[in-house]
């Protein structure tokens, strides 16, 4: 069993969501170009 002070100094397991969100924004992006590309639509 650990102690605070233990507890505290642990490391590892954290996912930092900002470059989590900045991989789903681009992987985002790349498919709605491919989508545009592959079927065009005129604006309307």
């Amino acid at each position: 069993m650990l102690n605070d002070s233990e507890l505290h100094d642990v490391c590892g397991g954290a996912v930092n969501w900002g470059i989590v969100g900045i991989i789903a924004a681009a992987v985002s992006f790349i498919v709605g170009v491919f989508d545009g590309i592959a079927r065009p639509f005129k604006c309307r």
